[in-house]
């Protein structure tokens, strides 16, 4: 037991001097105020809402690449099937100075295991999302912009279902609200509906004719 904490402790304290140069206070910058978007791109001349945002003003550790990965395990979604990635990467800008960047991760429903459960979200759909971070010098605020949405299973091309982008981020949020656990380590999460960052409806996105409410959720997680 004592051989965990101290791991856990290491853990967080590394996570903290990774993410200690971020601009302190802030829980995000709106991408679109420095020549960013809230769509990411998808190629093809569309892209994804990026319809959840983890507050930079989360506890450090969740808000790097193992750090989020761990938090995801705890909400119901793991790495990809046997760690493989298939199809291209989708990109975003922050308006942080970055420019296009390409997704740090993408996460799947693991159906309640961690190590293959994702193979069986790829092959008959589920939730998932991907993961972009603010950190450029023109916005380091540290947090990490989602593209959630609800997906077909592999015969319909993993094609977002209908309301896909809604559903999935709704689902989400309702898995991360509240106390959760993995490994040993707590987390309480807490919700904000925010509204004026996406436009409602269906315009610039993936899959014509799929519109969002232009609800975005900003989700503060805490490790206890």
């Amino acid at each position: 037991m004592l051989g965990l904490q101290l791991i856990l402790a290491g853990f967080q304290a590394l996570s903290t001097l990774l993410v200690s140069n971020t601009d302190a206070g802030l829980a995000f910058y709106d991408p679109t105020k420095n020549g960013g978007f809230m769509l990411d791109n998808a190629g093809g001349g569309g892209g994804e809402p990026l319809n959840v945002i983890i507050s930079g003003l989360s506890s450090p550790a969740v808000l790097t690449d193992a750090g989020i990965l761990h938090y995801a395990q705890a909400i119901g979604f793991s790495f990809e099937c046997l760690g493989f990635h298939l199809g291209a990467p989708q990109s975003a800008n922050l308006g942080d100075g970055n420019g296009w960047v390409n997704q740090t991760i993408e996460l799947r429903y693991d159906f309640g295991d961690d190590d293959v459960g994702t193979c069986l979200e790829s092959l008959v759909g589920g939730n998932h999302f991907r993961v972009f971070r603010q950190n450029g010098t023109e916005a380091n605020s540290g947090a990490l912009f989602l593209a959630v949405s609800q997906e077909e299973d592999v015969w319909d091309g993993h094609t977002i279902i209908p309301d896909g982008y809604n559903v999935g981020r709704d689902l989400l949020v309702a898995a991360a609200v509240g106390h959760t656990s993995h490994d040993g380590v707590k987390y309480s999460t807490v919700a904000q509906n925010m509204t004026g960052l996406l436009a409602p409806g269906s315009t610039g996105l993936v899959n014509q004719g799929i519109a969002t409410d232009g609800v975005t959720v900003l989700l503060t997680v805490t490790i206890l």
